[in-house]
């Protein structure tokens, strides 16, 4: 709603979540698609359990390299430019995937890409953050984070049907292609702010200027705050090791997902273990989605954080006990996707409530850096364990032990958030404006 009670005009919720998801998803399916390629690649790349770990995991060292300075160059910059640059580069590092000759090329390959996708994701949380208000965040938040189980969804039978139709090489190859394709209709879509859109109308550009301007006056007053001090808060520093934590958890269970649906079909083809690993993920996108309605209307961004993570690492637990029937398992993996992807608006949601603007994009960058390095850690540790021990329940015993620390630490260390205040007049709003 606009200040006067008037319904808020809503033009950019299809105009700059669409464009954005769409160019994430292409990202997610480039980062994601050896979960179901390398069970594959057969004697043409011979890689055991562990190496196939790291060539997931690997990624992730790379990823947190540019986290920081592309945050920085999307606050200080352009978050149009920067994630346009870095779309035509990791469109290159992914077809590169399918040229490699050895396990060292694929991991080498694999950890370029890591450093070019790895700015992307601050990028976007700054150029929505221009976009969207507070109360409206975990929504938007949310809405272009579906892309993650989209691309999940249509990149499992998708790339499964490649596969049965052309070689391993050639569907990495085929599969980097669309990035430098959307890189023309990022650049000319897309906008910072809503002052430099074309498409909006001055009520919405009001509307939106107005609900930012008031919540950065709402935050504390006092000297400009640095970098520093944005890196040294303590809710930062506990976001961070939440994020770790959870990303364990969630990367050992989603890089190793089509591997467990392999065994659970007794090997089935590719399209049948794509088809079927489409279906955690859509119920995924519909937990995303009611957890991010819930968190905006209620502004307990805390609990929608730690009861679908509750709520995964029992299912996991679960499903390393049970032996059950194949629908059996498959409902169990559904429940650990719902919660472990459920979490994502709320979380992304919580930096800006309590740093400003000028700020929070290296408190974004560092946040993301360091926890996907829990997308190292949760996929290598599957397949290390599960060549150590024949089985990867073992590993995914440690994957919720690691769930559940996330918990943990989101319950006892952050603070249940205010909801918004109530809009100040406009006076107010005109003396807030920076």
């Amino acid at each position: 709603m606009s200040n006067n009670g008037v319904a808020a005009p809503s033009k950019r919720w299809v105009f700059v979540i669409p464009v954005a998801a769409v160019m994430y998803m292409l990202a997610y399916i480039d980062r994601t698609n050896v979960s179901l390629i390398l069970p594959y690649v057969g004697q043409d790349l011979p890689l055991s359990a562990s190496a196939k770990g790291m060539a997931s995991g690997i990624f992730f060292i790379g990823y947190m390299l540019l986290q920081i300075p592309a945050a920085i160059l999307a606050a200080r910059w352009s978050s149009r430019k920067t994630v346009l640059w870095l779309m035509v580069t990791w469109s290159l590092a992914a077809m590169a995937c399918g040229l490699v000759r050895s396990e060292l090329e694929l991991h080498i390959a694999r950890f370029v890409l890591g450093v070019f996708e790895g700015g992307v994701w601050p990028a976007v949380l700054i150029l929505l953050a221009s976009w969207f208000p507070q109360r409206e965040r975990a929504r938007a938040n949310a809405l272009w984070m579906a892309c993650l189980p989209v691309s999940a969804i249509l990149m499992s039978p998708l790339s499964g049907w490649m596969l049965e139709h052309m070689s391993w090489r050639w569907v990495f190859v085929v599969q980097g292609l669309p990035p430098l394709i959307w890189a023309v209709v990022w650049w000319f879509a897309v906008a910072d702010r809503p002052a430099q859109a074309r498409w909006i109308s001055a009520a919405e550009r009001d509307h939106v200027e107005s609900m930012l301007a008031q919540e950065e006056a709402a935050k504390p007053k006092g000297r400009q705050q640095s970098y520093g001090e944005a890196l040294r808060n303590p809710t930062v520093l506990l976001l961070i090791v939440v994020y770790f934590f959870w990303m364990t958890g969630f990367y050992g269970f989603s890089l190793w997902l089509p591997s467990v649906v392999k065994t659970m079909t007794g090997d089935g083809d590719a399209a049948l273990v794509g088809w079927l690993t489409a279906i955690p993920y859509t119920v995924a996108l519909l937990s995303m989605t009611g957890i991010a309605l819930w968190s905006d209307r209620t502004g307990n961004r805390r609990l929608a954080v730690a009861v679908p993570l509750v709520v995964a690492t029992a299912a996991m637990l679960l499903g390393q006990w049970l032996q059950g029937p194949a629908w059996q398992q498959m409902l169990l993996l559904c429940v650990v996707a719902a919660g472990v992807y459920a979490p994502y608006g709320p979380f992304w949601a919580m930096p800006s409530t309590v740093l400003r603007f000028e700020v929070v994009a290296v408190a974004l960058g560092l946040i993301n850096a360091l926890g996907n390095l829990g997308g190292f850690l949760g996929p290598y540790l599957v397949g290390w364990l599960t060549d150590a021990t024949g089985s990867s329940a073992t590993g995914f015993v440690v994957l919720a032990g690691f769930l559940a620390a996330a918990v943990v630490v989101t319950l006892a260390g952050l603070r249940p958030a205010a909801r918004p205040e109530p809009a100040p007049v406009a006076a107010d709003l005109e003396s807030a404006r920076p």
